[in-house]
């Protein structure tokens, strides 16, 4: 146990200078052999809690059997201060109810101190106060001792701790306790709980396809072209269509006529006759569009079973599922056409509302939208325009030059679409990674109402982890992947069950578990300011301060806002002597 301070040496000193507290007159015996230790000896930030162990090792002979001492742990830090639970200790002759000291045993004790945290705690120290109380004399009630020098408090210093003056008696207190650790390492406060986040994907595609159809009909078992037909078909709006896509220079129209037959005759007679069906359509297609300069193909598809099948299934023939579940019995082209005579001779439907149907050429007119350019998105959203949602989603994911702006533009989208879960829960991701925690928990949730998915499950997790909320994220742990179950793990401090984190996250983790070589070969291939900063850590450690102030000066000159940090980071402390 290393021996950090020797407290019963001031306070036997104290005893031995105010003969008024009698029992500790005889306490300053052996005060060499009394070790005080702190673990860890620098605090650590862990699930929101700031804590340590205060052991300490008291030899025999030397507590007064009457002594009563109460030790109250405090950190402070600048602004402010949080008082720990106090423990007490007696002798074995006290009548109060504490934690007993036996003289000629003497004693090892641990005082378990835990504190909520602040971000004032950053740069921060942890004291221990004393009180001594003795059933005779002049300290027959608690009365605090200055553990620096000894002192018990002056007539002076007694008025100032009994009075109203609430700064004054904090800052004496301050000044009678004994500092036992200094800084607090925050490194766990650095993982990136963005970069574990899952986003939901956008359906944006820069070439999207509109496909219009028209159906030329035939009688059965021909390929002439009827005008009665021609008017059936509509042609009039087909070309009105055509015409207007035109105008728009993003559009590429692809014109096809696709011949088929019904599948009620022989296989052979239906290929030639699909086929004359499509060069007899794209005749009457050309010379409508003749005007428009586009190609027509034509192609021939035989008997259209496959429309055969969609048409029955579609329609109200009550034994429909019976039909189908016969044919599909045939393999051969053959039995199934004689069968679906026979069938067409039972079911008048199908005779008359289905197979006339499908003695046709197909007119398709498949046209390729080209959407903007990056550029015209990014645009667009600059000067206030409005986008798709899978514009804005897109923009956001691919577009955006960092998190920032990511927040922008999802924000935006999120005025226009709030009922689209994925823009709520993209936006809490960039939030996250701007530091807005509290802002990306909300959107997370605003996304949960709206849709049930592992990506918004596994966010919360982690945003409420973010937020310090771990019971909270502990509700999601059973719904999430290994890596977020992983980030979970870090949080609470247990990071022997967090390796399946990776890159910079990872390297944060064998820092805390001192495998320094593990964490530089994590973020070995990453330029990031975070990262250099985290490597002016390492080095530290390493006792490479060279190393360390380079790296440090490389983070601060990507990242200004890192000079404010790592004037407080205890974990730099070496630097700046």
């Amino acid at each position: 146990m290393k021996n950090l301070l020797k407290l019963s040496m001031v306070i036997a000193i104290a005893s031995l200078t105010f003969s008024s507290c009698n029992c500790f007159k005889k306490m300053a015996k052996n005060r060499d052999d009394i070790q005080l230790s702190v673990n860890p000896e620098i605090l650590t930030l862990n699930n929101g809690i700031v804590a340590a162990d205060i052991n300490v090792t008291i030899p025999t002979k030397y507590f007064n059997a009457k002594a009563v001492v109460k030790v109250t742990p405090v950190i402070i830090f600048e602004g402010g201060e949080v008082a720990g639970t106090s423990k007490f200790y007696q002798g074995e002759k006290s009548k109060e109810n504490y934690t007993v000291v036996d003289k000629k045993m003497g004693g090892k004790f641990t005082q378990h101190v835990e504190f909520p945290y602040d971000p004032r705690m950053d740069r921060c120290a942890l004291q221990l106060r004393a009180e001594i109380k003795c059933p005779k004399g002049g300290c027959k009630e608690f009365t605090l001792v200055n553990l620096n020098t000894g002192a018990v408090p002056t007539k002076e210093q007694a008025a100032i701790l009994a009075g109203n003056d609430e700064q004054a008696k904090a800052a004496l207190a301050k000044e009678f306790g004994l500092t036992v650790a200094y800084g607090l390492n925050t490194l766990q406060k650095d993982i990136k709980y963005g970069d574990v986040m899952s986003p939901m994907a956008n359906n944006y595609k820069r070439v999207t396809t509109i496909v219009e159809k028209t159906d030329l009909r035939y009688a059965i078992n021909s390929s002439a072209v009827t005008k009665k037909n021609e008017k059936a078909a509509n042609l009039d709006a087909f070309k009105a269509d055509v015409d207007s896509k035109l105008e728009n220079d993003r559009m590429t129209q692809n014109i096809a006529v696709k011949g088929y037959a019904s599948p009620d005759g022989p296989e052979m007679f239906n290929d030639k006759l699909s086929k004359a069906r499509s060069e007899s359509g794209k005749k009457v297609v050309a010379k409508l569009l003749k005007e428009s300069g586009l190609d027509v193909d034509a192609a021939a598809y035989g008997e259209d079973w496959d429309g055969f099948k969609e048409m029955v299934e579609n329609s109200n023939i009550q034994d429909k599922n019976l039909i189908l579940q016969v044919l599909s019995l045939y393999n051969s082209s053959a039995q199934r056409e004689n069968e679906i005579k026979n069938m067409a001779s039972v079911y008048t439907e199908l005779k008359e509302d289905i197979l006339p149907e499908l003695r046709r050429a197909q007119i398709v007119n498949s046209t390729d939208v080209e959407g903007k350019s990056d550029a015209e998105i990014m645009a667009a959203f600059r000067n206030g325009d409005e986008l798709t949602v899978e514009e804005y989603l897109y923009a956001a994911e691919s577009l955006a030059k960092d998190a920032e702006e990511q927040v922008a533009i999802l924000t935006t989208a999120s005025k226009h679409y709030a009922d689209d879960a994925r823009v709520w829960n993209n936006l809490g991701i960039a939030q996250t990674k701007v530091g807005e925690k509290a802002e990306a928990l909300k959107s997370f949730e605003k996304a949960g109402k709206l849709a049930s998915s592992q990506e918004i499950n596994k966010n919360l997790l982690l945003a409420n982890l973010a937020n310090g909320n771990s019971e909270e994220a502990k509700k999601y742990a059973s719904v999430v992947d290994a890596e977020a179950k992983a980030a979970m793990a870090a949080s609470e401090g247990n990071y022997n069950a967090a390796n399946g984190l990776s890159g910079y996250n990872l390297a944060i983790v064998n820092v805390m578990n001192n495998n320094l070589p593990a964490a530089k070969k994590a973020i070995a291939d990453d330029k990031s300011a975070e990262a250099d900063y985290l490597r002016a850590v390492i080095a530290v450690k390493e006792g490479d301060h060279k190393t360390g102030e380079a790296q440090l000066k490389s983070a601060i000159s990507k990242n200004p806002k890192l000079a404010e940090k790592a004037a407080q980071d205890i974990n730099l402390q070496e630097l700046k002597k």
